[in-house]
């Protein structure tokens, strides 16, 4: 990935109960679980694009947002936030990531993120 390109690294929906969730999406509609950390999160295959679901402290909020893995969070935050964006978690070091959360200009939350 070239410095300061991102893409698309998941959709991420909040969930209060994770096995629920999945079993409705692998269920419903045919996801296949790629990922599973606990009761805490879970990757399926949406079809080019992971569909994440996360509960309790990794969900990071209470909307469906897209996650966006970059090179560098503290430098993609620095110049999201000169462009207009809104910090409102982090960046932090997860369990797996180092990420952070942000509001765009218009208001929709959305996630940075890189490998710890």
């Amino acid at each position: 990935m070239q410095p300061g390109q991102a893409r698309v690294g998941n959709v991420l929906y909040p969930t209060a109960d994770l096995n629920s969730s999945v079993a409705f999406y692998r269920d419903g509609l045919g996801l296949s679980l790629k990922f599973a950390d606990g009761d805490r999160f879970a990757a399926l295959d949406g079809g080019g694009v992971t569909f994440a679901l996360a509960a309790g402290d990794e969900a990071l909020g209470t909307a469906p947002m897209a996650s966006f893995k970059v090179t560098d969070v503290s430098e993609a935050v620095e110049r999201l936030t000169a462009l207009g964006a809104a910090v409102v978690r982090g960046p932090e070091r997860g369990p797996h990531e180092v990420r952070a959360v942000l509001h765009d200009p218009a208001g929709h939350p959305f996630v940075l993120y890189a490998s710890a």
